[in-house]
């Protein structure tokens, strides 16, 4: 499973497998709720987690000499898991009481926050206006009410999907495969099962709730997290919180088709005002001379390692470097990484 999904993938361009990604996970947060009569959104995020990490431990057998080999390796992957269980509660959570189009786009903030974080111009601040007053938008423009604990749920998942946005592109090269994920989303399971189960009871048990938590958990999670894991490994963590620009449309759309969720035109302005900020970011930018600056790293990385049989370090590259520059030497699919953090 490692090498053919590895191959793959491997064949498809990064942008692509993070929109697959973007589009299974909102598809999957509209599906959720159909459950949450019988068993709730607590119940519903322990069995996707569940089945999830069940289906990604077959598929990837993860092996305990891997993780004991990669420097830092299990300390990464529990963090991974325990931000996923936070994000998973607090999104599924927020669905119950806000439109999911505006918890999209509420926990869309985090990896923006991510793709802003390496801004050195004041040029770069617009579009982090521009997201805020479409938050206020959403927030408050409209005539739709919202909850304020369906927007603080919202924002405790974006801080959560942030984490592990950073956290996940370590432990993307540290480990080979679906390794480390497989053993994350078990870990958030884990984490999850004494909140869902106290909270669903015999409902976990209802066929319908096991029947739609397990289409959510394949089409949400596995695969998603799978494609996004496969992303990252060529593309840095702010690339890849630019290219999710299109989760609150999804976010909207989806759940105006499955769960007939209707906004009004304000909240839609402020859902492009997000998304208008994140092509912002995008043209604003590093250029090209930063482009160059990185292949000179690169370059002197490489030799670098070359002199020393390749377990010698180069200087940090600056942030926004992409992610094979911390990467270390490239390995097959299977191979261990041994070169740590």
């Amino acid at each position: 499973m490692d090498q053919g999904f590895s191959a793959v993938a491997g064949k498809v361009p990064a942008p692509c497998l993070v929109l697959a990604g973007v589009s299974g996970i909102q598809f999957g947060a509209a599906l959720a709720p159909s459950a949450y009569p019988q068993a709730g959104a607590a119940g519903v995020v322990f069995l996707r987690l569940l089945i999830a990490g069940l289906i990604l431990c077959v598929l990837w057998r993860p092996r305990r000499q891997a993780l004991k080999s990669a420097k830092g390796a299990w300390k990464t992957v529990l963090a991974a898991g325990t931000l996923l269980a936070g994000h998973h509660i607090a999104f599924f959570e927020a669905v119950d009481h806000i439109p999911l189009g505006i918890v999209a786009t509420i926990e869309f903030l985090g990896p923006f926050a991510i793709a802003l974080a390496g801004s050195r111009r004041a040029l770069d601040l617009l579009p982090g206006c521009l997201a805020a007053g479409g938050v206020l938008l959403l927030s408050g423009g409209g005539s739709i009410s919202l909850p304020a604990v369906g927007l603080a749920l919202a924002a405790g998942a974006a801080c959560c999907w942030a984490g592990y946005i950073l956290v996940s592109a370590r432990m993307a090269t540290r480990l080979s495969g679906g390794q480390g994920l497989a053993v994350a989303i078990t870990w958030a399971a884990l984490l999850s099962a004494p909140y869902g189960i106290a909270r669903a009871g015999s409902g976990l048990l209802d066929p319908h709730v096991l029947w739609v938590a397990a289409v959510v958990a394949v089409v949400s999670s596995v695969l998603p997290y799978s494609l996004n894991l496969e992303a990252l490994r060529r593309i840095p963590p702010r690339v890849f919180g630019v290219l999710t620009s299109l989760e609150p449309a999804a976010g909207a759309l989806f759940g105006l088709l499955v769960l007939g969720q209707r906004l009004d035109r304000y909240q839609w302005f402020g859902i492009a005002a997000v998304a208008c900020a994140s092509i912002a970011a995008t043209y604003l930018g590093p250029g090209k001379r930063r482009i160059s600056r990185v292949r000179a790293t690169s370059g002197s990385l490489t030799s670098h390692r070359s002199a020393d049989g390749g377990c010698g370090r180069a200087r940090a590259p600056q942030p926004g470097a992409i992610s094979r520059l911390t990467a270390g030497p490239r390995r097959t699919p299977g191979e261990p990484d041994n070169h740590g953090g």
